[in-house]
């Protein structure tokens, strides 16, 4: 087994929220970058209070020896053409790629309820094989436009969406080349009823970026029982960081290590800060995988820095 050749990197959800801005909304984005350099993150995700300007994020990471991560690009693909895609992700392309990442974050938004106050059970779905060849074209047209750029697209399953549950990521995989990648995210794919480490197991290929997300499974049991949206289900604190939660991250680690994956490990955790606060889960969440990580190069005949 090579030497585990990941960094560790943290998206700042955890101290302001883009689909709640409420959640955070007071905290300044000098105060998270400094919080989480402290802690040892090398690199952080974008967020809503970032520069979008290549300059600008620059002066603000290179203060705090951060790197750019990568950053959301919110799609519509499912319900629009790759050249009106290609336009409206222009400018963010432009950023990430200045910034040198090299994976871009695809959220399906298209009908997502992800901020709206309607049940989960009430996501879209593609419903015939045609609908998801259609897409997986279209995606796969786009994922050769950023390819194009030195970015590979990094696909987010996500709840209340159309790619939520594994039979989903099975379905989108199926449908797509190697132009598109796989975000793993731990705490979705359990959320959306999902064994983890099967689901990793079994696209672990196609894996191009980690979302280290742990998961209060009594909290999810009622987020389905009692109709919540998203929100409700964050806000309610469905989601937590690695070693807060249930899911066990060492074979999740292992696996990707076993499999040589070179990349990002992201903690990602929509908690609202005032209840979960910030510093607090995000060291919680930082020791998590910088623990993992050292035993797991601890066995490996190199080492290299987290």
């Amino acid at each position: 087994m090579h030497a585990f050749d990941v960094k560790i990197g943290i998206n700042p959800i955890s101290w302001s929220n883009d689909d709640l801005p409420s959640l955070g909304g007071e905290i300044p984005l000098q105060q998270a970058l400094a919080e989480g350099a402290a802690i040892g993150y090398r690199g952080f995700e974008l967020g809503n209070k970032f520069p979008r300007q290549p300059e600008a994020l620059a002066a603000a990471l290179a203060p705090h020896g951060l790197q750019c991560v990568s950053g959301w690009h919110s799609g519509r693909l499912a319900e629009r053409g790759v050249d009106a895609e290609i336009a409206a992700v222009e400018p963010h392309l432009r950023l990430l790629a200045a910034s040198g990442c090299r994976v871009m974050v695809y959220g399906e938004v298209a009908q997502a309820i992800q901020g709206q106050p309607r049940p989960l059970s009430q996501r879209p779905r593609f419903r015939t094989e045609r609908q998801w060849r259609d897409y997986g074209e279209r995606l796969n047209a786009f994922g050769r436009h950023l390819q194009s750029h030195g970015l590979t697209l990094a696909y987010h399953h996500h709840m209340g969406a159309y790619v939520e549950t594994p039979d989903d990521v099975d379905a989108l995989m199926a449908a797509t080349g190697p132009e598109v990648g796989l975000l793993f995210d731990s705490g979705h794919i359990a959320f959306a009823g999902g064994e983890p480490l099967a689901v990793l197991r079994r696209h672990i290929d196609r894996v191009v970026h980690v979302h280290c997300k742990d998961i209060r499974p009594q909290v999810a049991r009622l987020a389905r029982n009692r109709g919540w949206s998203f929100l409700e289900s964050v806000l309610n604190g469905v989601f937590t960081v690695p070693g807060d939660g249930v899911i066990d991250f060492e074979p999740l680690l292992r696996a990707l290590a076993e499999h040589d994956y070179r990349g990002w490990l992201v903690v990602e955790a929509e908690q609202d800060p005032v209840v979960a606060p910030s510093y607090r889960y995000a060291e919680l969440g930082f020791r998590t995988l910088a623990g993992l990580v050292a035993s797991i190069r601890a066995g490996a005949p190199e080492r290299s820095c987290a």
